[in-house]
């Protein structure tokens, strides 16, 4: 099977999966149920995953894609400052209005303790590939400090918006997860900034 056909089955699963978890939740939503709605097979949905629960670390998968659908956009915005806000807003956006709060408190709690690959810190993902883009392009442009490496703002960056996401797990659901980032990341990123771009 060609790449780009493998990494469609793939993603066609995964964003099938997670919208019936958020719409009828994990525990009623059964392997048969995601063959159907993805429009796949049982071989092609064991081939990529060994059961429903080898699901839970795909939703950096289903991230990276919201990543990809708003590259685009980004050519419009101006500053980099702006293009890491930008995607903050959109992702965490996503994340409130389309994954389940228990299911992201689980996906949370699994790469804590697992032994094997940590999704969530996997730098080859397009998310990491993007911010690194961004923050270079942001430290050429004399907008963000060369007193630190890209991945030291990368690294920051990354860590600031999994501590968000994991607070609001935290206190269940009881503010906007977007909102709040909206008043947390500015700061955050402001210290990264040359003298005659800080806010």
């Amino acid at each position: 099977m060609p790449k780009k056909a493998a990494r469609n089955t793939k993603s066609r699963i995964v964003s099938a999966a997670w919208q019936l978890f958020y719409e009828q939740g994990y525990e009623n939503t059964t392997i048969e149920d995601i063959i159907f709605e993805s429009g796949t097979s049982k071989g092609s949905f064991y081939h990529y995953f060994s059961g429903k629960d080898a699901l839970l670390s795909s939703l950096s998968i289903l991230f990276d894609e919201k990543y990809e659908e708003l590259r685009p956009q980004l050519s419009k915005i101006a500053s980099s400052f702006e293009r890491l806000l930008f995607l903050n807003r959109e992702l965490f956006g996503m994340i409130e209005n389309s994954v389940s709060l228990e299911l992201l408190k689980r996906l949370y709690s699994t790469q804590l303790v697992t032994k094997s690959e940590k999704h969530l810190l996997d730098r080859s993902r397009t998310y990491y590939r993007m911010l690194r883009a961004i923050i270079s392009e942001g430290q050429k442009s004399g907008e963000f400090s060369e007193e630190f490496s890209v991945s030291e703002i990368e690294k920051a960056y990354a860590m600031c918006e999994r501590a968000l996401i994991y607070d609001w797990c935290l206190s269940d659901g009881e503010y906007s997860l977007r909102k709040y980032s909206g008043q947390i990341l500015p700061m955050l990123l402001n210290g990264f900034l040359t003298k005659k771009r800080k806010i």
